[in-house]
This record gives C-alpha cells, structure tokens and sequence, in this order.
C-alpha cells in the first residue's frame, strides 16, 4: 500500500517495493541461461543446494532445490565452471536477487563424464579398486552366470564361444537393461540374485558398446557396490575395448569385448583334453619307468638276502663266540680284582696295629740308648768343661790372691777400695782385708813413686 503526503508523492513502503521489485525481475527474467563459477557452496539437513555463481566483475547468489538436484549426474564442488538454466527471482526477507536453477551442467564437460569422474573418485578412495579385494577367476567353472540383455548380438557371442571352447558347459542367463530407466536397479538385481543362487562359478557382466550415456548404468554406484559385495568372481565387458567403465574398475577381472570375456570365463576343452591325454601318457611313462627301476632294485635286494637258516647260524656263531669272549673277560676280570684284593690285604696286613705296635717299640729302644750315648757324652763334655772353667776361677779368686800375701786396702768410712796413694791423706784411716781376718790402720806416712 501506498501513503499520500504533501504534494500526493506515492511513498512505497519497503514490503510493496521489494514485491514489485521481485514482480520485475521474474516477469523481465523468467528463464536464463547463465555461465559462472560456483563457490561456498552448501548442502544443508534439507539437501537444497546453495552456493554463489561468480566471475571475475561479478557474483550471484543460487539455489536448486532437492527436486532437480536429485537429477543430477554430477555433484557440484568449489571451484566448478557450470552452465544452467534458472529464473531469477528476489527473496523479501532479506531484499537479496537470487537465481533458481532449474539445470545444471560442467562447462567444458558433459555432466556424465563429471559424474563419472567424480564416482570413481570416490570409490577408488574407499577402496573398491583395491586389487587385495580381487577374487581369482576359478580355471575350470561348472557353472557360469551371464547377465547382459537378453536382446542383441551379445548374448548370443558369449554362448557361441562358450560352446565352441566347452560343449554342455552350463550357463545361466540372467537378462537385464542395460540402458535406459532402470537399467542400473535390473542389473544390481541381477547381481544380488546370481549371489543368492549361488549356483554360479564365475559371472559375466556384458553389453556391446556405446556412448557414455548408453553405458550410464554400469557408470552407477549401486551397480559398482553390488559388484564388490558379489562373494562370486565377476568379469565385466563393458562397451569395446576403448571403452572404460566403473564396472571395469570394481570387477574381479576385466575384459575389453564380451567374447574376450567368454575366452577368459572357461578354457578350450579340445586343449584340456590335449593336454590330459598328453599327461596320462607322460605319467604311464614315468610310472613304468618308476616299476622297473622298484623291480631292479628288487632284485638287488634280493641277491643281497641271505637265507634265514644260514642267518640264524651265523648269528648263533657269533653268540658263541660272544659268549665266550664274555667268560675270557670275566675270567680275566676276576684275575685282576684278585691281584688287588691280596695287594691290599698285604698293605693291610702292613698297616694293623699290634704290628705297627711292635715296629715303634723298637724304634723307642733305639731311640732310648741313643738318647742314654748321646747324655752321656754330653755330661762327660760339661764336666770336663766345668773343671777347666773352675781351675780358671779359683786363678782369679782374691781370697787365693790374699792367701799369696796381698791384702785389699779400703777407706774408712766409705769402704772405697785404695788403688792410688795420692788420694789418700797422711791420718786417714784404712781397713786392711787379709787372706784371714782385717786390720784397721792410719796412714803415718806417704810414698809416691
């Protein structure tokens, strides 16, 4: 609504602007091809797509809405030049333009080469290329399953080259889409029920080629999961041999046409055949070479046995003889032991005590009258030795001294033997010791020499 004021301007207020605005802009722009490159782009709890479309003066704000994202063969990313068709449109809540698209597509690419890409991205980074995940193709299958259109030249060249390599192998067909709506769901069926069978040696996943949207369904992530989840090896001819799919990289084994796939499933029966004939011959060879060689050697055993009988005497021979080995050694034994028995008692006889009694006896008694020689010498040579040393001292003795005339002379009162006259004073007083008896003297007189 409008308010009149002064000169009756028409004064909008900002609800009535923004709507006439957004009338604008949807009736001017109601649908346009737009270029650009996507960037902040979000996917919230609703899964609408937000992001912004920019180029290098300018930017854009975008929206598609999950019921045309969920048509998408690509998922958008930062950074991705795309082309779409949208309508602008202005969200009044916040007074921002916007453009809500309708179509989506890579720019210089075509979505299903994007999509592609970005799948096998994903997958290889989860690991289902991993070659540790690859089942080894049995040599020999008795059954094997085919899963491809039930219409076209396929079919009927797998079965062609199965029969001519194996006749009477069997084969169970599980026929499918392989283009077009449902195509891929009808192939993962295919897959899931060969598993649930599971009557099947080896599976052969095949179409003929085409274009990247006839080979769209084997390009799909469900098809690739079922065929990492087959517990059954899987070969997959998918397209020719330039062409290259999802399928390829997940299968067990990949081979670049259906018939090379056929080729690959079973080997030529006529060659087994061949070859068993060739080994039966070979082997009846070697075991008859194996026999005659047991039978010479046989032989040569036998030469080499002796008759039991003349075993047995030889043997008993040589128990006798054993025997008497034994007696001479038992003989010879007892011998010795006696040796060392009367040794020992002589030894023994040696060593008892009355007589080692007996043989100290008379060693005492010899020792005795040794002893009685030997002090009697000895006393004969201290006595001669006391008398020498007596007559000595009865030379020196004073009293036989005094008893020759001489006398010892000695002060008074301090008893001092006399040895020199001038130290002996004219009065002084001397005692006089005699050979008998003493004499106590003055000095009346002294004579010096």
């Amino acid at each position: 609504m409008t308010e009149k004021t002064y000169a009756d301007r028409p004064i909008y207020t900002v609800a009535r602007l923004t709507a006439d605005i957004k009338s604008l802009l949807e009736e001017r722009f109601p649908f346009v091809w737009v270029v650009g490159e996507i960037s902040n782009f979000k996917v919230p709890a609703s899964r609408h797509y937000y992001f912004t479309l920019k180029d290098p003066t300018a930017q854009i704000s975008a929206v598609m809405f999950k019921g045309q994202n969920r048509n998408l063969r690509f998922l958008p990313e930062d950074g991705m030049t795309v082309t779409g068709l949208g309508r602008i449109s202005l969200y009044e809540p916040r007074g921002a333009y916007q453009i809500i698209f309708e179509y989506l597509e890579p720019s210089g690419i075509g979505a299903l080469q994007a999509a592609f890409e970005q799948l096998k991205t994903r997958l290889s980074q989860e690991g289902l290329f991993d070659e540790s995940h690859k089942k080894p193709i049995p040599f020999l299958p008795g059954v094997i399953g085919v899963i491809t259109s039930r219409t076209g030249a396929v079919v009927h060249d797998i079965l062609n080259i199965l029969d001519r390599r194996f006749p009477n192998l069997r084969v169970e067909i599980f026929p499918v889409r392989v283009q077009g709506k449902g195509a891929e769901e009808e192939i993962a069926a295919a897959i899931e029920a060969l598993n649930r069978r599971n009557r099947a040696d080896v599976a052969i996943l095949a179409r003929g080629g085409g274009s990247l949207e006839d080979l769209a369904a084997f390009n799909s992530e469900r098809v690739a999961r079922a065929i990492f989840a087959s517990h059954i090896p899987l070969i997959s001819a998918v397209g020719h041999e330039t062409d290259v799919s999802i399928a390829d990289f997940v299968a067990d084994r990949r081979a670049p046409t259906p018939s090379a796939a056929a080729e690959l499933a079973v080997p030529v029966k006529e060659e087994l055949v061949r070859s068993c004939d060739h080994l039966t011959s070979a082997l009846g060879i070697r075991l008859r070479r194996h026999v005659t060689e047991k039978r010479r050697r046989l032989d040569e055993t036998l030469k080499r046995l002796v008759h039991p009988k003349r075993r047995l005497a030889d043997l008993l021979m040589r128990v006798d003889d054993l025997t008497a080995r034994l007696h001479r050694g038992m003989d010879s034994n007892l011998d010795r032991r006696r040796e060392r028995l009367s040794w020992r008692k002589q030894r023994l006889m040696a060593a008892q005590p009355s007589a080692r009694t007996f043989h100290l006896k008379e060693r005492l008694r010899d020792r005795r009258r040794e002893l009685k020689i030997h002090f009697k010498g000895y006393l004969t040579h201290r006595r001669a030795r006391l008398r020498d040393l007596a007559t000595r001292l009865t030379a020196l003795d004073p009293a036989a001294v005094l008893g020759r005339g001489y006398s010892i002379a000695r002060t008074l009162p301090d008893q001092a033997v006399v040895r020199d006259a001038a130290g002996i004073d004219v009065g002084g007083r001397l005692h006089l010791t005699l050979a008998r008896g003493a004499l106590v003297c003055r000095v009346e007189k002294k004579e010096t020499p």
